[in-house]
Protein backbone atom coordinates (compact mmCIF):
# COMPACT_ATOMS: atom_id res chain seq x y z
CA UNK A 1 0.00 0.00 0.00
CA UNK A 2 1.40 3.39 -1.03
CA UNK A 3 1.66 6.36 1.30
CA UNK A 4 -0.29 9.51 0.46
CA UNK A 5 3.00 11.19 -0.41
CA UNK A 6 3.86 8.41 -2.88
CA UNK A 7 0.39 8.61 -4.44
CA UNK A 8 0.71 12.36 -5.06
CA UNK A 9 4.24 11.97 -6.43
CA UNK A 10 2.95 9.32 -8.86
CA UNK A 11 -0.03 11.54 -9.73
CA UNK A 12 2.39 14.30 -10.75
CA UNK A 13 4.63 11.93 -12.71
CA UNK A 14 1.76 10.27 -14.60
CA UNK A 15 -1.17 12.72 -14.84
CA UNK A 16 -0.22 16.29 -13.90
CA UNK A 17 2.91 16.05 -16.07
CA UNK A 18 0.76 15.55 -19.14
CA UNK A 19 2.29 12.12 -19.79
CA UNK A 20 -0.96 10.17 -19.34
CA UNK A 21 -3.79 12.50 -18.26
CA UNK A 22 -6.34 9.82 -19.11
CA UNK A 23 -5.15 7.92 -16.02
CA UNK A 24 -6.60 10.59 -13.69
CA UNK A 25 -9.25 8.13 -12.45
CA UNK A 26 -6.45 6.02 -10.94
CA UNK A 27 -5.66 8.86 -8.55
CA UNK A 28 -8.89 10.83 -8.18
CA UNK A 29 -12.27 10.17 -6.61
CA UNK A 30 -15.33 10.42 -8.88
CA UNK A 31 -15.88 13.97 -7.64
CA UNK A 32 -13.10 16.21 -6.39
CA UNK A 33 -13.56 19.65 -4.82
CA UNK A 34 -11.00 21.94 -6.47
CA UNK A 35 -10.45 25.19 -4.58
CA UNK A 36 -8.66 27.64 -6.88
CA UNK A 37 -7.11 30.76 -5.46
CA UNK A 38 -7.55 33.65 -7.89
CA UNK A 39 -6.06 36.87 -6.50
CA UNK A 40 -8.01 37.66 -3.35
CA UNK A 41 -10.91 35.35 -4.08
CA UNK A 42 -11.36 31.60 -4.02
CA UNK A 43 -13.41 29.67 -6.54
CA UNK A 44 -14.46 26.09 -5.86
CA UNK A 45 -15.37 23.81 -8.73
CA UNK A 46 -16.14 20.12 -8.86
CA UNK A 47 -13.78 18.12 -11.05
CA UNK A 48 -14.18 14.57 -12.28
CA UNK A 49 -11.20 12.52 -13.44
CA UNK A 50 -12.39 12.99 -17.05
CA UNK A 51 -12.74 16.75 -16.59
CA UNK A 52 -9.28 16.93 -15.01
CA UNK A 53 -7.75 14.97 -17.90
CA UNK A 54 -9.34 17.45 -20.33
CA UNK A 55 -7.88 20.32 -18.29
CA UNK A 56 -4.38 18.82 -18.58
CA UNK A 57 -4.86 18.32 -22.33
CA UNK A 58 -5.78 22.01 -22.62
CA UNK A 59 -2.54 22.85 -20.82
CA UNK A 60 -0.63 20.70 -23.34
CA UNK A 61 -2.33 22.62 -26.16
CA UNK A 62 -1.16 25.94 -24.68
CA UNK A 63 2.26 25.01 -23.23
CA UNK A 64 3.30 22.06 -25.42
CA UNK A 65 5.01 19.09 -23.80
CA UNK A 66 5.86 21.03 -20.66
CA UNK A 67 8.19 19.79 -17.96
CA UNK A 68 7.09 19.82 -14.35
CA UNK A 69 9.44 19.50 -11.40
CA UNK A 70 8.33 18.93 -7.83
CA UNK A 71 10.36 21.33 -5.71
CA UNK A 72 8.84 20.48 -2.34
CA UNK A 73 6.62 17.66 -1.12
CA UNK A 74 5.35 17.45 2.47
CA UNK A 75 2.66 15.29 3.99
CA UNK A 76 0.74 15.21 7.23
CA UNK A 77 -2.10 12.81 7.90
CA UNK A 78 -4.46 12.89 4.88
CA UNK A 79 -2.99 16.02 3.28
CA UNK A 80 -0.01 16.40 0.96
CA UNK A 81 1.54 19.75 0.03
CA UNK A 82 3.33 20.12 -3.32
CA UNK A 83 5.20 23.11 -4.77
CA UNK A 84 6.23 22.81 -8.40
CA UNK A 85 7.96 24.55 -11.26
CA UNK A 86 6.50 24.02 -14.72
CA UNK A 87 8.36 25.02 -17.87
CA UNK A 88 6.59 25.10 -21.20
CA UNK A 89 6.56 26.83 -24.57
CA UNK A 90 3.75 29.32 -25.17
CA UNK A 91 2.38 27.78 -28.39
CA UNK A 92 -1.31 28.83 -28.29
CA UNK A 93 -3.39 31.75 -27.08
CA UNK A 94 -3.46 32.17 -23.30
CA UNK A 95 -5.67 34.72 -21.50
CA UNK A 96 -6.04 36.65 -24.78
CA UNK A 97 -2.29 36.73 -25.50
CA UNK A 98 -1.19 35.25 -28.83
CA UNK A 99 1.51 32.55 -28.76
CA UNK A 100 5.09 33.77 -28.46
CA UNK A 101 6.72 30.34 -29.01
CA UNK A 102 8.98 31.21 -26.08
CA UNK A 103 9.55 29.54 -22.73
CA UNK A 104 7.23 30.37 -19.82
CA UNK A 105 7.78 29.24 -16.24
CA UNK A 106 4.89 28.69 -13.83
CA UNK A 107 5.35 28.33 -10.08
CA UNK A 108 2.46 26.79 -8.20
CA UNK A 109 1.51 24.89 -5.10
CA UNK A 110 -1.37 22.79 -3.91
CA UNK A 111 -2.55 20.85 -0.89
CA UNK A 112 -4.22 17.57 -1.78
CA UNK A 113 -6.52 15.74 0.61
CA UNK A 114 -6.79 11.99 0.15
CA UNK A 115 -9.29 9.42 1.37
CA UNK A 116 -8.91 5.72 0.65
CA UNK A 117 -5.85 6.49 -1.50
CA UNK A 118 -7.74 8.86 -3.82
CA UNK A 119 -7.64 12.65 -4.15
CA UNK A 120 -10.96 14.01 -2.87
CA UNK A 121 -10.17 17.72 -2.52
CA UNK A 122 -7.39 20.19 -3.28
CA UNK A 123 -6.47 23.83 -2.77
CA UNK A 124 -4.29 25.29 -5.53
CA UNK A 125 -2.41 28.56 -6.01
CA UNK A 126 -0.55 29.46 -9.19
CA UNK A 127 1.43 32.66 -9.77
CA UNK A 128 -0.60 33.66 -12.83
CA UNK A 129 0.64 37.27 -12.72
CA UNK A 130 4.21 36.06 -13.24
CA UNK A 131 3.04 33.95 -16.20
CA UNK A 132 1.33 36.99 -17.80
CA UNK A 133 4.39 39.18 -17.17
CA UNK A 134 6.64 36.63 -18.89
CA UNK A 135 4.28 36.50 -21.88
CA UNK A 136 4.28 40.31 -22.12
CA UNK A 137 8.11 40.39 -22.04
CA UNK A 138 8.27 37.59 -24.63
CA UNK A 139 6.10 39.60 -27.05
CA UNK A 140 8.77 42.30 -27.41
Amino acid sequence: MQTNEQIIKSFFEVVRSGNKPEQAETFMAKEVKAHQMNSESMVTIIRSPKNYAEHIKEMLDIWGNFKIEIQELLSQNQKVYVRWKQIGMHIAEYEGYPPTNKEVIEIGSAVYQLEKQKIVEYWIQVDRLAVIEQIKRNQK
